[in-house]
């Protein structure tokens, strides 16, 4: 039997969602706290709310430290007026000062003005909240005292809880597991493939069909797509002030004009992750692989494998959902936002689940796509969160580049060495990025307060 504690439940869809970048953790999470916090004030009775004449968002931690680089202000006001992540225009984030005032009311009984970045306050940094980017939302009377107030935790790529949260109910899946170990297992005692385990499970927990869920995972692949040939085309600078052009279009052109194989492919690679994350870094939509700053490194794998390795639609789903299972374990068991763990659980758990589904793509045995996946992700420790500027470019964008080149060279390391020879377990290595990530210093997790965007000037 394979043993399994506490049984992971959360969707391939919750992991993967499209939305617009630069930052999961500080925009879409946001946005979303924005939304739920909306659904809240419609459901007070309307006495309540009416004696509401006021709305603020309180930014703590990471979300008040990088916040404006990372668009928050705007993306929690985009919520508050009803814009979900998953169905945002793109860009429109960006530009929701600036439109007009009847645009940016909140259309509830409450008299509250229209929502500017006045309605924004960017707090303290150091906190005691249990998670590093939280933010409170509350309408308050007349006096300033709370009408409705919630405190909610944005936990990376994403995700987002709050003060009382619970997990949802979800159905119980047929294969559960919670490590790299126990899915080996599974495979090896039901004599099941691992994306045969992972869509079961799928399908259990979220009550899809197995149609509805390959649909949603084209869905997803196509988002990507989107994103690596919008990003591929684009040109000049990238928003804000630290004047960074992109490179995307100028990488790709120059790979397709090179004669030597290895270096087009090399270059190709390098194109297409600089390509999502540049659209990333402009507000465009993307999809979460497994959080918006690294968004780049899976999108490129899987447009290498479509395009240039010749992989087809069953082969890349499959390699998409164990991916999802590499970054369910990364985020259970150490984290995958840069404000909890640092960029070793942003890129580098994106390096890992990209070699994991390249490995499983190739029909390798789960062993060797779980050693593929742990080669990446150790050669990732310790990366710090240290965005220059607070904005999501300065080293974020070419880590996603090499990020995507880690992947491919551990999937071949890993298919090359004997399984029993290999010594360090992907759980293992799950676990020491866990414990780096909790002995950081804060100024190294998405603060920029240390490392490059201490050292360069903006």
């Amino acid at each position: 039997m394979c043993a399994v504690e506490r049984p992971i439940l959360t969707s391939i869809f919750e992991l993967f969602k499209p939305g617009p970048g630069p930052s999961s953790s500080h925009t879409i999470g946001p946005m979303s706290a924005g939304l739920d916090f909306r659904a809240l004030l419609e459901s007070l009775p309307e006495a309540e709310l009416g004696r509401g004449v006021r709305l603020t968002v309180r930014l703590l931690g990471s979300l008040s430290a990088t916040g404006k680089g990372h668009g928050t202000d705007r993306a929690v006001l985009t919520g508050l007026l009803g814009y979900a992540p998953a169905s945002c225009p793109a860009h429109l984030p960006a530009g929701v000062f600036s439109m007009p005032e009847r645009d940016r009311l909140l259309r509830l009984s409450a008299p509250v003005p229209p929502l500017g970045p006045e309605n924004v306050i960017f707090d303290r940094v150091e906190h005691t909240h249990p998670f590093s980017n939280t933010l409170i939302c509350s309408l308050l009377d007349a006096q300033d005292a709370p009408v409705l107030e919630r405190v909610y935790y944005s936990v990376g790529g994403g995700f987002i809880q709050w003060e009382g949260w619970s997990a949802p109910e979800r159905g119980k899946p047929p294969y559960p597991f919670d490590s790299a170990e126990t899915l080996c297992c599974l495979a090896e005692e039901k004599g099941l493939s691992l994306p045969s385990i992972l869509m079961a499970n799928e399908m259990a927990l979220s009550g899809k069909s197995r149609v509805e869920v390959m649909e949603g995972l084209d869905m997803l692949i196509e988002v990507m797509r989107r994103a690596v040939d919008r990003g591929s085309r684009a040109e000049g600078l990238l928003p804000g002030e630290l004047k960074v052009y992109r490179k995307a279009a100028r990488l790709a052109g120059r790979a397709d004009r090179m004669d030597d194989p290895l270096n087009r492919f090399l270059g190709l690679l390098n194109a297409y992750a600089f390509a999502v994350a540049e659209e990333n870094a402009a507000g465009g939509i993307i999809v979460t692989a497994p959080t918006c700053g690294s968004a780049g490194v899976m999108a490129a794998m899987l447009t290498i494998m479509e395009g240039y390795l010749g992989f087809g639609p069953e082969a890349v789903r499959g390699g998409l959902m164990v991916a999802a299972a590499v970054g369910f374990l990364a985020k259970r068991h150490a984290g995958i936002a840069g404000a909890e763990v640092g960029c070793q659980g942003e890129v580098g758990v994106a390096s890992a689940m990209a070699a994991a589904m390249l490995a499983q793509a190739r029909g390798y045995a789960p062993a060797v796509v779980f050693n593929a996946a742990e080669i990446a992700l150790e050669h990732h420790l310790g990366l710090t969160c240290d965005p220059v500027g607070g904005y999501v470019q300065i080293p974020c964008i070419e880590r996603n580049a090499m990020g995507a080149l880690k992947a491919y060279n551990a999937c071949l390391v890993a298919a090359a060495e004997e399984t029993d020879k290999h010594r360090v377990s992907l759980d293992q290595a799950i676990r020491a990025m866990g414990e780096t990530g909790q002995d950081m210093n804060a100024k190294y997790k998405e603060t920029s307060q240390g490392g490059l965007a201490a050292s360069v000037d903006c």
